[in-house]
């Protein structure tokens, strides 16, 4: 089994990556149990896949299951949601030491982690994400959140797991769309330092898309690795490096927030596009040659992932989209750090970028 530690200052904690783990979850998890009862947090999706299965590994360690099932999708990061589950721990008299699991993608991963840091000052909880985008990205690192009218993941925590299990098999329910959606920020860890990787996706990217198990388990062992290696570094974007792992998401947030946080566009699909739309904006800034952000840009596409912003077929211009930037959570004193490229692993926080630019950059990309 391969076992990627996180090295977090006073918090470390195990990523446990192997075929076969959802079936062995009541094992793998009851050492962080303080008592023969496990509160599991999960989607009414994800319940229909796994909860059978699941329930069965803790009822063979002699632990029961208490559950929490929350409607699927990103409209469950809320401020309601929130209320409803942190009663709902509260009514089975959770204690401080105790592990809440979290069973699902990225959302229930971030709603649950973020109930767990607040609840009686701090709980203890258990990552077992079984979408691609979780078990590469949200899963690790302590980021928890939920979603506002002012935008996305703007009430959060820094909240670290105590472990994180990745189940490969888990993908194999997962729909195509978002199979698609969470090899986006594999490419991401290929851009950001890794040109070497990034090669790997070009050559093997169809694989991973298809759900091959050796290439599904290289791709999050290797995604992995680079996010606990920067999160160890910078646990809370106090130095900068962390901010690297923000790579297409400020542009990618801006259009999910223009999409009102809907299936018209899923957050994968979102920072996919944002990527690609960073790329070609640092051409747009003479930082890189157009070869490379168009190999970038024809890598996404070639994957089934947005690459061109005048698909989207957007009623708006490129001021609406700068706009919805200036909530973004990186604002530092009115100014708006971006994540842009002066070649394939070569990302770098950039700290003057004119927004003014960015909305006739944009206006551009929007005409196609």
């Amino acid at each position: 089994m391969p076992v990627i530690p996180v090295e977090i200052a006073g918090a470390p904690y195990d990523v446990r990556i192997e075929p076969g783990l959802l079936h062995r979850a009541g094992a793998q998890c009851r050492p962080f149990l303080q008592k023969p009862a496990a509160l599991i947090v999960t989607d009414g999706r994800v319940a229909d896949c796994w909860r059978e299965k699941v329930e069965a590994s803790f009822a063979a360690e002699g632990i029961e299951t208490r559950w929490h099932v929350l409607p699927p999708g990103e409209s469950s990061k809320s401020w309601g949601e929130l209320e409803k589950l942190v009663d709902w721990l509260l009514a089975q008299e959770v204690e401080r030491k105790d592990a809440i699991i979290a069973l699902g993608g990225g959302v229930i991963g971030d709603l649950t982690g973020f109930a767990a840091s607040i609840v009686k000052r701090g709980c203890r909880f258990i990552q077992i994400p079984t979408t691609l985008l979780a078990q590469v990205d949200s899963s690790v690192g302590g980021k928890t959140a939920i979603n506002t009218a002012a935008g996305k993941n703007l009430v959060g925590a820094f909240h670290q797991p105590s472990l994180v299990l990745i189940d490969p098999e888990g993908l194999d329910t997962l729909p195509p769309r978002e199979l698609r959606a969470g090899y986006a920020e594999v490419i991401k860890y290929g851009l950001i330092d890794d040109p070497a990787f990034f090669e790997w996706c070009e050559a093997n990217g169809g694989k991973v898309l298809r759900n091959d198990p050796a290439a599904c388990e290289y791709a999050i062992a290797t995604s992995v690795a680079a996010k606990a290696r920067i999160v160890a570094e910078d646990e809370k974007e106090t130095t900068g490096r962390r901010a690297l792992l923000n790579l297409g998401h400020t542009f990618g947030h801006a259009l999910e927030a223009e999409t009102g946080f809907s299936d018209r566009l899923i957050h994968g699909e979102g920072v996919a596009l944002g990527m690609v739309l960073a790329a070609r904006y640092s051409v747009h800034r003479g930082l890189m040659n157009g070869q490379d952000a168009e190999r970038i840009a024809a890598h996404v596409a070639a994957s089934g992932l947005p690459a061109s912003l005048r698909a989207l077929d957007l009623q708006c211009d490129g001021a609406r989209l700068v706009d919805h930037m200036l909530h973004d959570k990186k604002m530092d004193a009115g100014t708006l750090p971006f994540l842009l490229m002066r070649g394939i692993g070569q990302t770098f926080v950039a700290r003057d970028v004119n927004l003014d630019d960015v909305s006739t950059f944009l206006d551009e990309q929007l005409k196609g």
